[in-house]
């Protein structure tokens, strides 16, 4: 007992992103481990897919659980089962689940029978997370059922609606299991957002079922729905989402589980001090080299990150904004007669595009030991691209004359790939690559929490972000008024009808910044740092320790025919 609440024996947690770095959901999962496993020494099991990655961050062990190895091989399944390199090393179970492809017919006909689940208008990604959930589940079902005692008490935590359907089939076969579906957005309000719909001036007005048929997600919306519905406690991850699943899945969110972070993935002190030196170094040299100008270090480092996702995640307003802010700081330095324009401010986009691969031209620039003052052809992006014509970033970057010129106060870098630590130009992950930045932009126009901004406190950076995000929500909330600058995060307010108005905030903030003496910098970082600090998971775990009571106790009264909390 922890209080007068019940704790489980035993938590599986299945995710596509488990051991797989996808987005957010991974950092969620890999930043609580550790405090997982410190209370549940090797009772909290991770269920991923198998995708055979040789850089996946797995170490397999084969004399790890032999019981389960034995049981799931006699059951037909492929696993693997080793630690997960994260803090903490907690136990994950990879499985293969391609060998489900020859039942998906049946397994979704089995779906529409029991819980009501359409599959019909299925496409994407859909069969590849349905076949890969039903295998979670079944790993779960074989190990609770075979090689646990009838008593303990488990708790199983799917994640999306690409965990959904296992949760519900291993609930139908043993319904002592206690489960939680956790979704962190809607798949029907992420479309509606991403589709160039006004989500928020409209937003009671839309109805899920319908806006999955008009925008092809009849199959995602179904098993999201359904799986809410199934579970014992349905949970999300804000309350900017909670209303969400109100409007849109037609139930009620039963808690909200705030993410938080781990400062485990922090490197402290000197060692801060020199990884933020040597991705300083790096990154400057790299926007010399394409730019064939001296980018120094007195320049200011600004970044956004995160997944592709140009509208819901803002990349266009971030854009305006350095436009904005160019033509601003081109003025001012026009305006005193500055003869030699010299670089202000290098703004990085670490966003994952269709890769084609590092630069050749770049790489044999890097490697030559006297500085060449020839700039490189389209000197805004660090690698090759697949659609290098027709990236919509990159396009953006060009349409607003971001081009990098000797003029231009402000430089654009677009770095289109996952910075997992060799990707042939930096070869770096992302995270010591945060240490570099001297402010981070995040001005989503949907978000249901927001690891990004929470990541760049964390690291001891000020960030700029929304309302309309979770984490910039709760900012607000512990704060008691809207975040400025000197709070260590500016939430800026977004709706569907201020995009400029938004990105000129976001310049003015900047050229704040630039204007701020060191010392006044280092009471910011402190700032957001101390943000962060509230948002670790000893801090907020004890929401998930909720969650569990809910769920055990919503299972036994199910189980007993009594009255459900």
């Amino acid at each position: 007992m922890i209080g007068q609440k019940q704790i489980p024996n035993y938590i599986f947690e299945a995710s596509w992103e488990v051991c797989n770095k996808v987005g957010g959901i991974y950092t969620v999962l890999s930043s609580r481990a550790k405090t997982l496993q410190e209370q549940f020494k090797d009772h909290i099991v991770f269920i991923g897919p198998d995708l055979h990655e040789p850089t996946a961050p797995f170490d397999e062990d084969k004399k790890l659980c032999p019981t389960w190895h034995r049981a799931l091989a006699a059951s037909g399944l492929k696993v693997r089962i080793g630690r997960w390199n994260v803090p903490g090393s907690p136990i994950a179970i990879l499985v293969d689940f391609t060998p489900l492809f020859e039942e998906k017919d049946r397994i979704y006909a089995d779906a529409w029978k029991y819980f009501g689940v359409d599959s019909l208008h299925a496409y994407g990604d859909y069969d590849e997370a349905s076949m890969y959930s039903v295998a979670a589940g079944r790993v779960a079902e074989v190990v609770c059922r075979d090689c646990l005692p009838a008593e303990v008490k488990i708790i199983y935590q799917a994640h999306e609606w690409m965990s959904g359907m296992g949760m519900m089939f291993l609930k139908r076969a043993l319904p002592h299991v206690a489960t939680i579906f956790t979704t962190h957005a809607t798949s029907i309000g992420r479309s509606i957002a991403g589709n160039n719909k006004l989500l928020y001036k409209y937003f009671k007005g839309y109805d899920g079922d319908q806006m999955a048929k008009e925008l092809s997600m009849e199959a995602k919306h179904s098993v999201e729905k359904q799986s809410a519905f199934h579970a014992d406690c349905f949970t999300t991850v804000s309350q900017f989402t909670a209303c969400e699943c109100a409007q849109l899945l037609d139930k009620q969110v039963d808690l909200v589980l705030p993410n938080g972070f781990e400062k485990d993935f922090v490197p402290q002190g000197a060692a801060f001090a020199a990884k933020r030196r040597g991705a300083r170094k790096s990154i400057l040299k790299v926007a010399s080299a394409l730019t064939g100008q001296v980018i120094d270090d007195s320049t200011l480092i600004i970044s956004t990150s995160g997944r592709n996702d140009f509208r819901c995640k803002g990349f266009d307003v971030y854009l305006e904004s350095l436009a904005q802010l160019n033509a601003r700081l081109k003025s001012k330095l026009s305006a005193r007669h500055n003869a030699q324009m010299t670089t202000k401010v290098l703004a990085l986009i670490e966003v994952p595009c269709w890769l084609l691969g590092p630069r050749q031209d770049l790489q044999k620039k890097l490697a030559e030991k006297k500085f060449d003052a020839t700039p490189l052809p389209t000197p805004m992006i660090t690698h090759d691209l697949h659609n290098l014509n027709e990236d919509r970033i990159l396009f953006m970057i060009k349409q607003l004359q971001l081009l990098n010129a000797a003029s231009d106060p402000v430089k654009v870098l677009l770095i289109p790939t996952y910075l997992e630590g060799h990707d042939g130009i930096f070869n770096k992950p992302y995270y010591d690559l945060l240490t570099a930045n001297d402010l981070c932009i995040y001005p989503s126009y949907y978000e249901p929490w927001g690891y990004t901004p929470l990541e760049s406190c964390a690291f001891s950076t000020p960030c700029i972000t929304t309302d309309l995000s979770g984490f910039g929500q709760w900012v607000d909330e512990v704060l008691g008024h809207a975040g400025t600058l000197e709070d260590g995060v500016c939430v800026i307010h977004r709706d569907d009808d201020n995009y400029f108005g938004a990105a000129r905030e976001i310049c003015l903030n900047v050229e704040h910044l630039l204007a701020l003496p060191q010392e006044e910098r280092s009471k910011v970082q402190h700032r957001a740092t101390a943000l962060a600090d509230k948002a670790q998971w000893k801090n907020f775990i004890s929401y998930y320790y909720d969650a569990y009571d809910f769920a055990l106790r919503k299972s036994e009264a199910l189980d007993s025919g009594c009255q459900a909390p």
